[in-house]
């Protein structure tokens, strides 16, 4: 683990390999330790960088609200100290919504990227009245709520299936502060609309969702991607393909890393 100091505040990530820089972007109420299982592979022919988001993880909290933005210019500054001037990004839900205001913010920093379980729109009007149900809960009752929303992101088989795994997931997850739960319910629920860049920008870009997820529709996800260059990857399961579709999500991202490196 390495940390640097950005506006005051610790925030860590991680450094392994050597090659095309890949920065993993966790989810909400998730941090880098999601990546572990993918990380050997994918640096044996790459740079990864995992970094933990605002209030997740070891990286401290900023305010009361970390917007999508505040999170992509601490990945920018977490890339300028290591002088790293492009990467691809693969952002998993949240980190989606953060990899997209840092191709928005620094698009000549960007050699591709990969929303995984995540999607360009912005937050519905029931979703942003969940999202304050959720900021309100959160203050009373934190574990229920947390241990409630974990399960949920899985399909209902798989929640059956892996039971075991789901705790973890669980335990890991009520390490993320009050704080910050509620800065990135906040951020999410304000962030814009994005989808003109799957339309109008020229990097590789691709889009991982699930059949089954329970949190983005994938009829509706689908749409945001229509006449456009952007890749399409379908699994058969829910909001967590790190762990529903390890094996598969490995083979599909080292595919499109050496797509990337193949077209340069």
């Amino acid at each position: 683990m390495n940390f640097i100091l950005y506006k005051n505040s610790t925030v860590a990530f991680s450094d392994s390999g050597k090659g095309t820089t890949v920065v993993l972007l966790h989810g909400f109420l998730e941090n880098q330790l999601m990546w572990n299982e993918l990380i050997p592979e994918l640096s044996l022919k790459n740079r990864v960088l995992t970094i933990d988001l605002l209030g997740h993880g070891q990286t401290d909290c900023l305010s009361y609200v970390h917007t999508m933005e505040d999170q992509a210019d601490m990945v920018k500054a977490v890339l300028h100290e290591l002088k790293i001037r492009k990467a691809v990004l693969v952002g998993h839900s949240m980190g989606g919504y953060v990899a997209l205001a840092f191709a928005e913010l620094y698009p000549e920093k960007i050699k591709g990227l990969v929303l995984m379980n995540s999607t360009s729109y912005a937050d519905s009007h029931e979703r942003k009245i969940n999202r304050n149900r959720s900021i309100k809960l959160a203050k009373t009752d934190y574990t229920a709520l947390v241990q409630l929303s974990i399960a949920n992101l899985f399909s209902l088989d798989n929640r059956e299936k892996l039971v075991e795994i789901i705790e973890q997931v669980k335990q890991e997850a009520l390490k993320t502060p009050v704080q910050g739960f509620i800065a990135a319910q906040e951020g999410m629920k304000i962030r814009k609309d994005r989808e003109v860049l799957l339309h109008l920008t020229d990097y590789p870009k691709l889009l991982i969702l699930g059949k089954k997820d329970g949190v983005l529709n994938y009829e509706e996800n689908r749409h945001q991607i229509e006449n456009t260059s952007v890749e399409l990857v379908t699994f058969n399961d829910g909001h967590m393909s790190h762990i529903e579709n390890k094996e598969e999500l490995k083979e599909v991202l080292k595919n499109f890393l050496i797509k990337i490196k193949n077209t340069q």
